[in-house]
């Protein structure tokens, strides 16, 4: 082999070596982070339910801001948030895997009899609080709480309560607090389980329940048009969009919030926490997510590491302590 020829075979080996290097690069950086990388997302109800909503949001204004690369979504349904709550779990170690929950996949791991509990997994970040409400429809004899209140301490079991929480989720917890505050027995509540909004609001309008609760996000088109009616609303604050007192401007001294955050399975390094973290942050601090929780009527709620991580335990003792008292436990 000549020279020339020699060293045309030097530069070409040198030249593929470089280029498969910078490939090799390439595949790092996007497999470590930046807007390359690639993620899923595990949403543990229904599409169109209130973790739904907020996962989705979170990923589109993640995907959008190129903060990331494209998140993969599935809803695991199954056990009102356990059976995702157990497949986190089973994924110990996975980098790739996040999970949006709440004080309803808390409740739920307590009634359900799962040891997969939240505390088992890595916190990530509280993203929102969300107040209940009181739904009634249109027609109801219930004008204000003051009237559904006099007819529930007349006869508890008369009335009729319909929410789209399993025992030990938001919807259910917040009726019995409601009772136990204003002297109606908790055990005598007649509550009945919808799965999610939808059945809910078919509940409410076809009168098969007295009054729903709920977060309000889910009902905004029957809200506008007026066949369902907020009677009051559970957080510190009215709501802008919703045209209701709150609970203690009514004479009730309850405030009660909803929250919803997210998690990734246990076993992952500090570093790749740290980076799940830092990506939230960044989302929390775009426009495009300001405007979500706008639209959507939610209360920046966010938090991350050790903040949330103490908020989680004190959840748990929250929603135990009061499971315990109803005698669910």
């Amino acid at each position: 082999m000549g020279v020339a020829r020699r060293r045309r075979l030097v530069v070409l080996v040198a030249a593929l070596a470089a280029l498969l290097a910078l490939a090799g690069c390439g595949v790092t950086r996007g497999d470590d982070g930046g807007e390359n990388r690639r993620l899923r997302m595990m949403i543990p109800n229904s599409p169109g339910g209130g973790y739904d909503q907020t996962g989705r949001a979170a990923t589109r204004v993640m995907e959008s801001a190129d903060l990331t690369g494209r998140f993969e979504v599935s809803n695991v349904i199954g056990a009102s948030g356990t059976v995702a709550m157990q497949r986190l779990v089973n994924e110990r170690g996975a980098e790739d895997l996040l999970m949006t929950m709440g004080l309803g996949v808390v409740g739920a791991t307590y009634t359900n009899g799962s040891d997969a509990r939240v505390s088992g997994a890595t916190p990530i970040a509280q993203l929102i609080e969300e107040q209940e409400g009181l739904l009634v429809p249109a027609d109801s004899p219930f004008e204000t709480v003051a009237d559904l209140v006099e007819a529930w301490r007349a006869d508890p079991g008369s009335i009729r309560v319909g929410g789209g929480s399993s025992p030990g989720g938001p919807d259910h917890l917040f009726p019995m607090q409601l009772a136990q505050t204003v002297g109606v027995d908790p055990t005598e509540v007649n509550y009945i389980v919808y799965d999610g909004g939808g059945p809910l609001t078919t509940a409410l309008l076809g009168a098969k329940i007295d009054v729903g609760t709920s977060g309000l996000g889910e009902f905004e088109g029957q809200l506008a048009d007026g066949s369902l009616r907020v009677l009051a609303v559970s957080g510190e604050e009215r709501l802008d969009a919703v045209d209701a007192p709150t609970l203690v401007e009514s004479g009730i001294d309850l405030v009660f919030t909803n929250w919803r955050g997210v998690l990734a399975p246990p076993g992952i390094s500090d570093a790749v926490r740290d980076q799940h973290v830092a990506l939230l942050e960044e989302m929390h601090g775009t426009d495009a997510w300001q405007e979500a929780l706008e639209t959507n009527g939610w209360v920046d709620a966010f938090r991350t590491g050790d903040d949330f991580a103490e908020f989680l335990r004190e959840q748990d003792e929250r929603v135990a302590s009061t499971l315990d008292e109803l005698g669910l436990l």
